[in-house]
């Protein structure tokens, strides 16, 4: 028996595109980083050995879902370890040397990458308690991935950086020196950015609106949602899997106009179930025409049924209340360790913002909306408010107490200016891998990895140029109004 979620030449599609994905990254990483990024690339490759046993040790099915897991946590191990190259090569910039640079570095980025990643893991711990089927293993494998990438990051390469230096790397250019950045006026175009945002998500609503309308399914819901039509095929010769995938499962979609055919065998027979979206008599009747075609299968022994949702509203409810009640901890979170409530506030604002914006995407898309949905809204909330707490750690470290206003802006387009290469890269990398998956894998793994590439790119987007205005607006503002109620 095969899962309906994920068969065998979806499994292996993605692992040959983790794999692809992973070379690519650590390609990028040494050219970009040198010395610090062959460093980060053994202890990647560290991470993916420790992440396959302990997959096996606790044996973890490995699901979409589960796969959108490890990328998120691979991408969040990048991210430490950008995070400190970027912080040794502005000690470097300094005038420091390598040695102290590593030390410092290592120093000031440990509270970024503590915090971006507890946020993370505190929503994995609310998904994981409160979640179910799907929404529990993303967590699982979320959880065990950012245990695992904060130990390759904050050890690991740690000791790999101390080696390479005590075998005698110790000259600067192999390092790197960060130049003075200049400072981009992110806040005085925040106007753009929201015109620009609230045009993508209002085209969303009436996307959606329009399509409850004609169909009454404001999105795309695949069968997992709504249910749709089983067929029974006996064939005359035992296919495997893969054979299924190449020759039937295609055509099956033509028809279907159904991109996640969920393919079963039954043990012991020739037996093969397809499940997709509801199809019309006609549709069953040309697809009963094919087989009969092209495999000389009898019509008799094809049967057709009617089958239920399996993702039931209690699920889909459960899932939202688990987001909302994990975005309230973070913010909660965020708010104690920054000593200042709109700093969460505003991280909480710009996940919305990332969640509308994607849902808005699947909208106008029509990209179905399955289980894969879910787990992909997910991946976008963990990667998104990583993003965003290294821009408020900046700002934080930045902030002059007493500040004019004048003063304050500066600070912020000062610190979105400084991460911004980090904001890039780590982007960059997770989309990379993100995108492999999407070109070599099957349809399900299309319909996965294509919404999710955009929820990187707006989360990033909202973490550069929308976060930071957020938390400076209601700086301001509400600093206005208290100074009002004082006089």
């Amino acid at each position: 028996m095969v899962g309906a979620q994920l068969g065998s030449a979806a499994i292996k599609t993605s692992l040959i595109a983790g794999a692809i994905g992973l070379g690519l990254v650590i390609v990028f990483m040494i050219a970009v980083y040198w010395i610090p990024g062959l460093a980060s690339s053994i202890a990647l490759c560290i991470y993916t050995v420790l992440m396959v046993l302990l997959l096996n040790g606790f044996d973890i099915t490995l699901t979409l879902p589960g796969i959108a897991g490890i990328i998120l946590s691979i991408g969040m191990a990048v991210d430490a370890n950008v995070i400190i190259f970027a912080r040794i090569r502005e000690e470097i910039g300094t005038g420091k040397t390598v040695k102290s640079a590593m030390k410092i570095g290592f120093q000031k980025a440990l509270s970024a990458i503590i915090d971006g990643n507890v946020t993370t893991l505190i929503a994995a711990a609310v998904l994981y308690f409160m979640g179910t089927g799907t929404v529990k293993g993303f967590a699982q494998t979320l959880a065990l991935g950012i245990a695992v990438s904060m130990f390759t990051a904050l050890f690991v390469t740690r000791l790999l950086l101390n080696a390479f230096y005590a075998a005698g790397l110790k000259d600067e250019k192999f390092y790197g020196r960060t130049k003075e950045h200049k400072n981009i006026d992110f806040l005085g175009k925040k106007a753009i950015f929201f015109v620009l945002s609230g045009a993508v998500i209002i085209g969303g609503f009436v996307a959606m609106g329009i399509h409850s309308s004609k169909s009454g399914n404001a999105l795309n819901y695949s069968l997992e949602f709504k249910g749709g039509t089983s067929t029974n095929v006996t064939f005359n010769e035992d296919m495997s899997i893969e054979e299924l995938d190449e020759k039937v499962v295609p055509k099956i979609e033509e028809i279907s106009k159904d991109a996640n055919v969920q393919t079963q065998k039954v043990q012991g027979t020739n037996q093969v179930i397809f499940k997709t979206v509801t199809m019309e008599v006609d549709q069953r009747e040309e697809l009963s025409n094919w087989l009969e075609e092209e495999f000389d299968v009898n019509p008799d022994t094809i049967m057709t049924e009617t089958i239920s949702s399996t993702v039931s509203s209690e699920m889909r409810t459960g899932a939202v209340v688990a987001v909302i009640v994990s975005s309230i901890c973070m913010l909660i979170y965020v708010a104690l360790r920054f000593k200042d409530v709109r700093f969460g506030a505003s991280s909480v604002l710009a996940l919305l913002h990332d969640v509308l914006v994607v849902l808005a995407f699947y909208a106008i898309a029509r990209v179905s909306v399955g289980n894969t949905f879910i787990a992909c809204m997910l991946t976008i909330v963990g990667y998104s408010i990583n993003a965003t707490i290294v821009i408020f750690d900046r700002v934080r470290e930045n902030l002059k107490a007493g500040g004019s206003r004048a003063e304050l802006k500066e600070v912020v387009n000062s610190s979105i200016s400084q991460t911004l290469s980090r904001s890039i890269f780590t982007s960059l990398t997770t989309f990379v891998m993100v995108a492999v998956l999407y070109v070599l894998g099957v349809s399900s793994v299309k319909e996965f990895a294509l919404p999710l590439m955009v929820g990187i790119a707006c989360g990033t987007y909202s973490s550069v140029c929308l976060a930071g205005a957020f938390w400076y607006l209601l700086r301001t503002r509400i600093a206005k109004k208290e100074k009002k109620e004082t006089n």
